[in-house]
């Protein structure tokens, strides 16, 4: 546990935490001395492989002295997301920080590989109903706490997928409308000195990647994506080398609702590790992650995958 705790009574909520991101953003807020609201669908173990729980979240956050709140909530009903904002209010008055982080990955994740044409017309629900009206929602629900206090953050979980393509169009269009909303929130929240910004993490260790991973032989990890239907081209490969862990996000967080004239950044997209040589922080290793903002950064990074897509 850290000895300084910067972010004591801050109040935050980060939704789609029980793994990836998510779940790395609360531990990291939480580290920092934050009240930090979890929500997600999994409170217990259930049959996801890919394991995580709420619970589990706030166990974490609570040996490294921080307070978690678990709440159970699908992000695809509305009724469920106004009742956590209710709680919020009846418990604490207030609301400091949002990550609008809730995806359906795992949903998308099935579709990687296969173009728009070869995709059920589902897959586009399932990045934008879970992903993109969920951030939507979240940020009404949020702004009137906001507002009142005359201060806050909103976080976008983006990725350069919102300007060069990335995994697939449904995801790309999804980031891209998650960037212009976090562009038009700050500009109808700007008299109110509540900030929105989106962020952008490069390719992260989140449960869903390493359980595509294997060793590459030097001790390290890689990734192996899935070909398009049809091609016969060499196997698009992955180093993990250049990755960054889950908190790295919470760390960028942190950092931006710290910096108190973050309200000169509302309305821009950001990434993580630009953020990180701005404010001086690194990944839980120590390590600085390449910034990648388009695809000439992607591709310098990531050369067996970019560059084989063109």
């Amino acid at each position: 546990m850290r000895g300084a705790m910067p972010l004591r009574g801050v109040v935050a909520l980060v939704t789609g935490a029980s793994r990836g991101i998510g779940k790395g953003v609360a531990l990291e807020l939480g580290s920092l001395g934050a009240t930090v609201y979890v929500t997600g669908r999994t409170l217990a173990p259930d049959a996801n492989p890919l394991g995580g729980t709420l619970g589990q979240t706030v166990a974490e956050i609570e040996a490294q002295g921080g307070e978690g709140v678990a709440v159970r909530c699908d992000h695809a009903d509305d009724a469920q997301v106004r009742a956590v904002f209710d709680r919020i209010r009846r418990e604490r008055g207030r609301l400091d920080i949002l990550v609008n982080n809730a995806c359906s990955a795992q949903d998308m994740g099935r579709h990687i590989g296969l173009l728009a044409w070869e995709q059920p017309l589902e897959a586009w629900d399932e990045v934008h109903r879970v992903g993109l009206r969920s951030a939507y929602v979240a940020s009404v629900l949020a702004a009137p706490l906001m507002l009142a206090q005359r201060s806050g953050l909103i976080a976008n979980v983006s990725s350069m997928g919102a300007v060069s393509y990335l995994h697939s169009v449904a995801y790309g269009t999804a980031k891209a409308g998650l960037d212009k909303l976090a562009a038009d929130l700050a500009y109808e929240l700007a008299p109110h000195a509540v900030t929105a910004v989106s962020l952008w993490p490069g390719l992260v260790r989140t449960e869903l990647i390493l359980s595509q991973c294997r060793e590459n032989g030097r001790g390290g990890l890689e990734m192996v994506l899935p070909a398009h239907a049809g091609d016969t081209g060499p196997e698009q490969v992955i180093d993990l080398s250049i990755s960054e862990s889950p908190r790295f996000t919470g760390r960028a967080v942190a950092a931006l609702y710290r910096d108190e004239k973050r309200q000169a950044k509302s309305g821009r997209a950001f990434a993580c590790a630009e953020l990180a040589l701005e404010y001086g922080f690194t990944d839980v290793d120590g390590k600085q992650p390449p910034v990648i903002r388009n695809h000439d950064d992607a591709a310098k990074a990531l050369p067996s995958l970019f560059n084989a897509q063109g």
